[in-house]
């Protein structure tokens, strides 16, 4: 399956090989932006309103709109501590990229990135990133592609933010819940201890562990920002560890860059951003009704496909009806507790 938003290679080979380079205001659906004098899109940040006690700080608000920009991107995974017996660490993974970051949605206490990724002269949409100010839920994994919505205490979000984390098909992976830290001049959230799938970095080469046991860091730096991963490789089963073989450690570093051209990334974005509003909108019913299971292997390609083929259908001029996006749902995504995946 060819798209026209990736001219020179499959949109499946193109999302493994982006992978392995990882694995208030008004609201706004496609991601409007303002550009600054370097020409670089940035995201304005509104003055806090003072109404209520629960507004999100003004600082918080602007380490997480920071995130907005044009960088150059290194991935660096690095197993470090081998708890299993007669463990052997697997060799580091390095590799860069360019990355767009884009503001979709802001509406105060909600902030909504998409992150979309040059390979050569294709485009990514990559992974995305919601947030949102004392979340009363989110999304947790447990094992075997299996998603579950779990309702989040008033006193464990007071003053904290959820971030939540979704596919190149906005299909989940992960959430954390943390507060920023600015004590020390340089913006700093840190997650809770949550589960996440395999990475495709790993699952395309290895199968001795089913999920990642994980904390994040954040950190606005002034030169762009970083990601830091704490991670641990554990085998677990019907949502119990039966072993954790080795620690990882993990670090994405967002380099701001006025010198990649990410015109493609942003014709992209024009063309399919209200496409991809009613797939996001799918997904959160699924979610919000309990949960998800995706009933494919690991790397949820029909998923990505189907989905994918759509978008390239709407950069064509084709009208992509939501019944079509339902289609592949109903293929491949499976409400919680409806049936096993696989039946």
């Amino acid at each position: 399956m060819t798209l026209t938003a990736f001219p020179t290679r499959t949109a499946s080979a193109l999302v493994l090989s982006a992978a392995f380079m990882v694995s208030g205001c008004a609201t706004t659906g496609t991601g409007t932006l303002a550009t600054a004098a370097d020409g670089n899109r940035t995201a304005d940040v509104p003055a806090e309103s003072t109404d209520s006690e629960s507004t999100p700080p003004t600082a918080d608000r602007q380490a997480i709109l920071s995130m907005v920009g044009e960088f150059g991107v290194t991935f660096m995974f690095e197993e470090t501590v081998a708890l299993a017996d007669d463990y052997e660490r697997f060799d580091p993974k390095r590799t860069g990229a360019a990355e767009t970051v884009v503001l979709v949605e802001d509406s105060g206490d909600r902030i909504v990135l998409q992150h979309l990724l040059l390979v050569g002269d294709s485009v990514i949409k990559h992974w995305r990133q919601d947030w949102t100010w004392e979340a009363d839920h989110r999304f947790e994994f447990s094992d075997d592609q299996t998603w579950s919505r779990v309702p989040l205490s008033a006193e464990r979000t007071e003053g904290k933010w959820t971030q939540c984390v979704f596919e190149v098909s906005d299909a989940p992976r992960y959430c954390g819940t943390g507060d920023w830290n600015h004590r020390y001049g340089n913006a700093t959230w840190t997650s809770d201890r949550t589960w996440r799938p395999l990475p495709r970095r790993d699952y395309t080469i290895r199968d001795d562990y089913t999920a990642l046991n994980v904390e994040n860091r954040h950190t606005v730096t002034p030169t762009g920002w970083t990601h830091e991963q704490d991670n641990s490789k554990v085998v677990r089963v019907d949502g119990e560890t039966r072993e954790v073989l080795v620690r990882e450690f993990g670090f994405n570093n967002y380099i701001r860059t006025d010198r990649t051209d990410f015109t493609a990334a942003y014709d992209y974005w024009d063309d399919t951003a209200e496409y991809w509003a009613t797939v996001r909108e799918a997904w959160t019913r699924m979610l919000d009704n309990g949960g998800v299971v995706l009933d494919t292997d690991v790397d949820g390609m029909p998923v990505i496909d189907g989905l994918f083929e759509l978008a390239d259908a709407t950069r064509e001029g084709t009208d992509v009806d939501p019944e079509q996006i339902d289609a592949v749902f109903d293929a491949y995504v499976i409400p919680i507790g409806s049936r096993l995946a696989g039946d």
